[in-house]
Parts: structure tokens; sequence; C-alpha cells
């Protein structure tokens, strides 16, 4: 089974997080950032995974160690799951349109961290959420899976459509990465011979 259980305490942040890659999408988030809580619940719905988020953050600060940190921990816990990456396609990609709003997103499962990140989200906030806080999570979640991952705002002009299309689309992307080929299903996916 290609579960995970993470947990990380700092002086900021104290959070549990569970991962079932082979799920149905049903969630249970709790972070303390109701915006943060909504978009977790979307990534995980629309990407098939079971999860589990609990988190006591310095939100009387800001949300910004809370959004990095749980982005750390997932990614942890996706490159935990994925083990040495044995059968899985590795490769996943989505168009998603969100009314005007339409998000690319493409990821590898390379073992290579990186970011290719283009979105212009118009406002500094949705609600109480900083919206720059939405490269900040994509950042720590890369570095800490060690995936490529590539979004692209190809239209959208509401900042609570884009950031909701991307989370969605990455999730959907995810899913293709994540899933098992058959064909393949004891073989790494890479002429390395291990990703």
């Amino acid at each position: 089974m290609r579960t995970s259980e993470n947990k990380r305490t700092t002086a900021e942040t104290d959070i549990a997080l569970s991962l079932n890659l082979d799920g149905t999408g049903k969630s249970e988030i709790d972070t303390g950032c109701g915006f943060l809580n909504h978009m977790l619940t979307l990534f995980a719905r629309h990407g098939r995974f079971d999860l589990t988020v609990t988190c006591h953050g310095d939100t009387d600060v800001d949300d910004h160690h809370t959004v990095e940190d749980i982005g750390i921990v997932l990614g942890q816990a996706f490159a935990e799951a994925l083990g040495d990456k044995r059968g899985v396609v590795r490769y996943g990609s989505l168009m998603l349109p969100m009314d005007e709003t339409l998000i690319a997103a493409a990821v590898d499962l390379s073992g290579r961290a990186y970011l290719g990140y283009a979105l212009d989200i118009p406002t500094e906030k949705v609600g109480t959420f900083d919206c720059e806080l939405v490269k900040e999570f994509w950042l720590a979640f890369v570095r800490a899976s060690a995936c490529t991952l590539h979004i692209r705002q190809m239209a959208g002009e509401n900042s609570h459509h884009i950031i909701e299309g991307t989370f969605k689309a990455v999730g959907r992307a995810l899913r293709q990465a994540v899933s098992v080929d058959a064909a393949f299903a004891d073989e790494i996916p890479s002429t390395k011979g291990v990703l």
C-alpha cells in the first residue's frame, strides 16, 4: 500500500499528515488557514488521494510558516509513499479550465526538484490569504518531493479561480504521474535505473 504518515514540529508549526496515493479523494483538513483547507480538499479530491492534515501554527503572525511547512510535509509524504517509484507512469499533465481561468500543470517524478511557476494573480490577498504563499507552497512541495513541476496560467482574471485551478490541475497531473502502469509494474521508468 502506497501510504505515508509524517509529522513535523518546529517552533512555528506542529503538523501531522497522512497520505494514501491509492485513495478515493476523501480528506480531513484542519490547517488553521481556511483558504488552504479549501485548496487541499480540492487537491485531494481531484488527485483521488486520501489526505489528512492537522496543523497548529503561528497564524497570529501570518500564514507563511503554516503554508510553507505543510508544503514540505506533503512533499515528504509523496516521496515516502512513492518509494523507489517502481512501476509509476512518472509523467502527468493537464490543462484545466475554470470559468475564465485556464491553468496548465505538468509534473515529472524525476528525483530533481524544480518549480516552473508562471501565475499572474491580480490581487495580494484572497480573503485573509496572502496570494504570494501559493508559490511558497509549491516550492516547498517540489523541494521535499524531488519532483519537477511546471504551472502556467494561460488565462484568468479572478484570483480565487487562478489559485483553485492550480490546486485542482496539480492534483490531477500528480494523479496521472503516480498511477501504476500495469505493463511496467516492476520497472523503474528511467534509463538510469533509478529516479
